[in-house]
């Protein structure tokens, strides 16, 4: 049977594979994956998922099961927030066309057990894929993935279906893999290129002589030339340990802090050193209640990242926003109607600040943000006024 562009043949080892290149929120895409699979009946059908994204399209009762203080309490509030703004993204596009992102996915799911092939999840896990990320990028890097992400939720653009359908065409695909690459080879090596490999590899491995895997359409290209070569799944899913820089930093700068502090104290006047505190605890604490009161935290909340971000940015081993979140979930827990209304409330930038889940998330990332700032400006205070002191 002749499909169309979207559909490509590969034969590798006696297996046939047919790899469907799909985008995420298009109605044809979800008929084509049907039409594929059921006119196929192949042995293995994988699909662009891992298992925690898997369970979460197929339980849509997820969230309700989600642990909020085990979140914040275990530092994955930034894995949880981008992924929610990943998926609040897709969501908002899909609903302009009537599509729930990854349909076709679900589709390719379903349709394999109507026609008893077995299903292969192929994707690796997307919070080690967030993790590999943040790990693999420079600091600057981050802090632009960081204001990229929260940019994302006053963007409000408007998609037809014809645009959608181009998201398919290996022009414009190119041409968004170029752009990606320029703007952050370091995001799309791991975003894309690894999962290619990854994929690729779970791919060859399927069961059967007959596949079908429905990928994206970004990830076509790639895919095709990976599936040629061996990969070690076990080197792609480790998650690398920080950088020798985010290590300095992390201890560095409060042992600078300490240091500066207990100079003016020894070798220059101690009302020196004692307006030194006062000066980093203004800062520091004001800066992060600042980001606090940004995220709508509750005022003892609020008074909590005042109170502990002077210390917190001190203690590698805690951070400012931990803090606060943890208590902004106490004073504010989340309800039952948090849980049920959060797939909707984040699609809207209100509903981020009025649900009690995205409250908590955004009250973390901003009292961390806040306390960041903090850190720099505080130090630069303390270290300008022993400056003074000492010259004069």
């Amino acid at each position: 049977m002749t499909y169309s562009g979207n559909v490509h043949e590969i034969l590798i080892d006696e297996k046939q594979i047919l790899l469907i290149g799909t985008a995420h929120i298009s109605q044809s895409s979800v008929d084509e994956v049907n039409d594929v699979i059921e006119q196929e009946k192949p042995d293995t059908v994988c699909i662009e998922l891992c298992a925690s994204r898997h369970q979460a399209m197929m339980d849509k009762d997820q969230w309700k099961n989600m642990d909020i203080f085990k979140v914040v309490r275990e530092g994955k509030s930034f894995l949880l927030f981008a992924n929610l703004i990943m998926t609040a993204f897709q969501k908002r596009l899909g609903s302009q066309l009537g599509v729930k992102p990854g349909a076709e996915m679900l589709a390719a799911a379903q349709a394999s057990e109507r026609v008893n092939s077995e299903l292969l999840l192929a994707d690796r896990d997307v919070k080690i894929t967030l993790q590999r990320t943040w790990r693999g990028m420079p600091l600057w890097g981050r802090m632009k993935v960081l204001s990229q992400l929260l940019a994302s939720l006053f963007i409000r653009e408007e998609i037809s279906k014809e645009e959608i359908e181009k998201l398919k065409e290996s022009d414009a695909l190119s041409e968004a893999m170029q752009m990606l690459a320029d703007q952050s080879p370091d995001m799309k090596r791991i975003l894309i290129d690894e999962r290619d490999q990854f994929m690729a590899e779970k791919i060859r491995q399927a069961p059967g002589k007959r596949i079908v895997a429905v990928v994206g359409a970004g990830h076509v290209k790639g895919l095709t030339g990976e599936l040629e070569r061996e990969h070690n799944l076990a080197e792609l899913e480790t998650v690398p340990p920080p950088g020798k820089l985010g290590i300095w930093l992390k201890w560095g700068i409060p042992t600078l802090i300490v240091g500066l502090i207990g100079y003016g104290f020894f070798a220059v006047d101690t009302d020196v050193s004692i307006e030194m505190i006062q000066r980093w605890f203004l800062i520091n604490g004001t800066l992060s209640a600042i980001g606090t009161a940004i995220a709508f935290g509750h005022p003892i909340t609020i008074a909590t990242a005042f109170v502990a971000a002077p210390f917190t940015s001190l203690n590698p081993a805690v951070a400012a926003g931990w803090v606060a979140g943890l208590v902004e979930a106490f004073l504010r827990k989340p309800q039952v109607r948090d849980f049920e209304n959060l797939a909707d409330d984040i699609t809207h930038l209100r509903g981020f600040w009025q649900n009690n889940i995205t409250r908590i998330l955004l009250v973390v990332m901003f009292a961390n943000l806040g306390s960041a700032i903090g850190t720099f400006a505080g130090g630069f205070a303390i270290a300008s006024l022993l400056w003074v002191k000492a010259v004069s």
